[in-house]
């Protein structure tokens, strides 16, 4: 893992000023910290994931979208049971799932 990366995304994150960095950007940074603090970062990577799944990048891409959302389920699933926020992170993802299945489904 490369330090200095790791360094500037903890550093941005500080200078944000912003509860959840979100977008690409929260992406981004949350994926890299996810690998180094899992329990720290993996509630707000799986929040930031099923956000993206709904963004208009990737609305009409439903095979994208079940991605980041198969991908959110395996972060907050992997989080210790204890986590305070597992449960509340792996709800919203299972229900982003089972909407963009319904949706997939029924032709919407």
């Amino acid at each position: 893992m490369d330090q200095d990366m790791v360094m500037r995304a903890r550093v941005h994150l500080l200078s944000a000023n912003r509860r959840v960095v979100r977008g690409a950007e929260g992406l981004r940074i949350y994926r890299l910290l996810t690998q180094v603090e899992p329990e720290v970062y993996g509630s707000k990577l799986a929040y930031v994931l099923v956000e993206a799944s709904a963004s208009s990048l990737v609305r009409e891409l439903p095979e994208q979208r079940l991605a980041l959302l198969d991908e959110a389920v395996a972060v907050a699933s992997a989080l210790d049971a204890a986590h305070p926020y597992r449960t509340t992170v792996l709800a919203k993802a299972f229900a982003a799932r089972r909407e963009l299945e319904e949706r997939q489904t029924h032709g919407m």
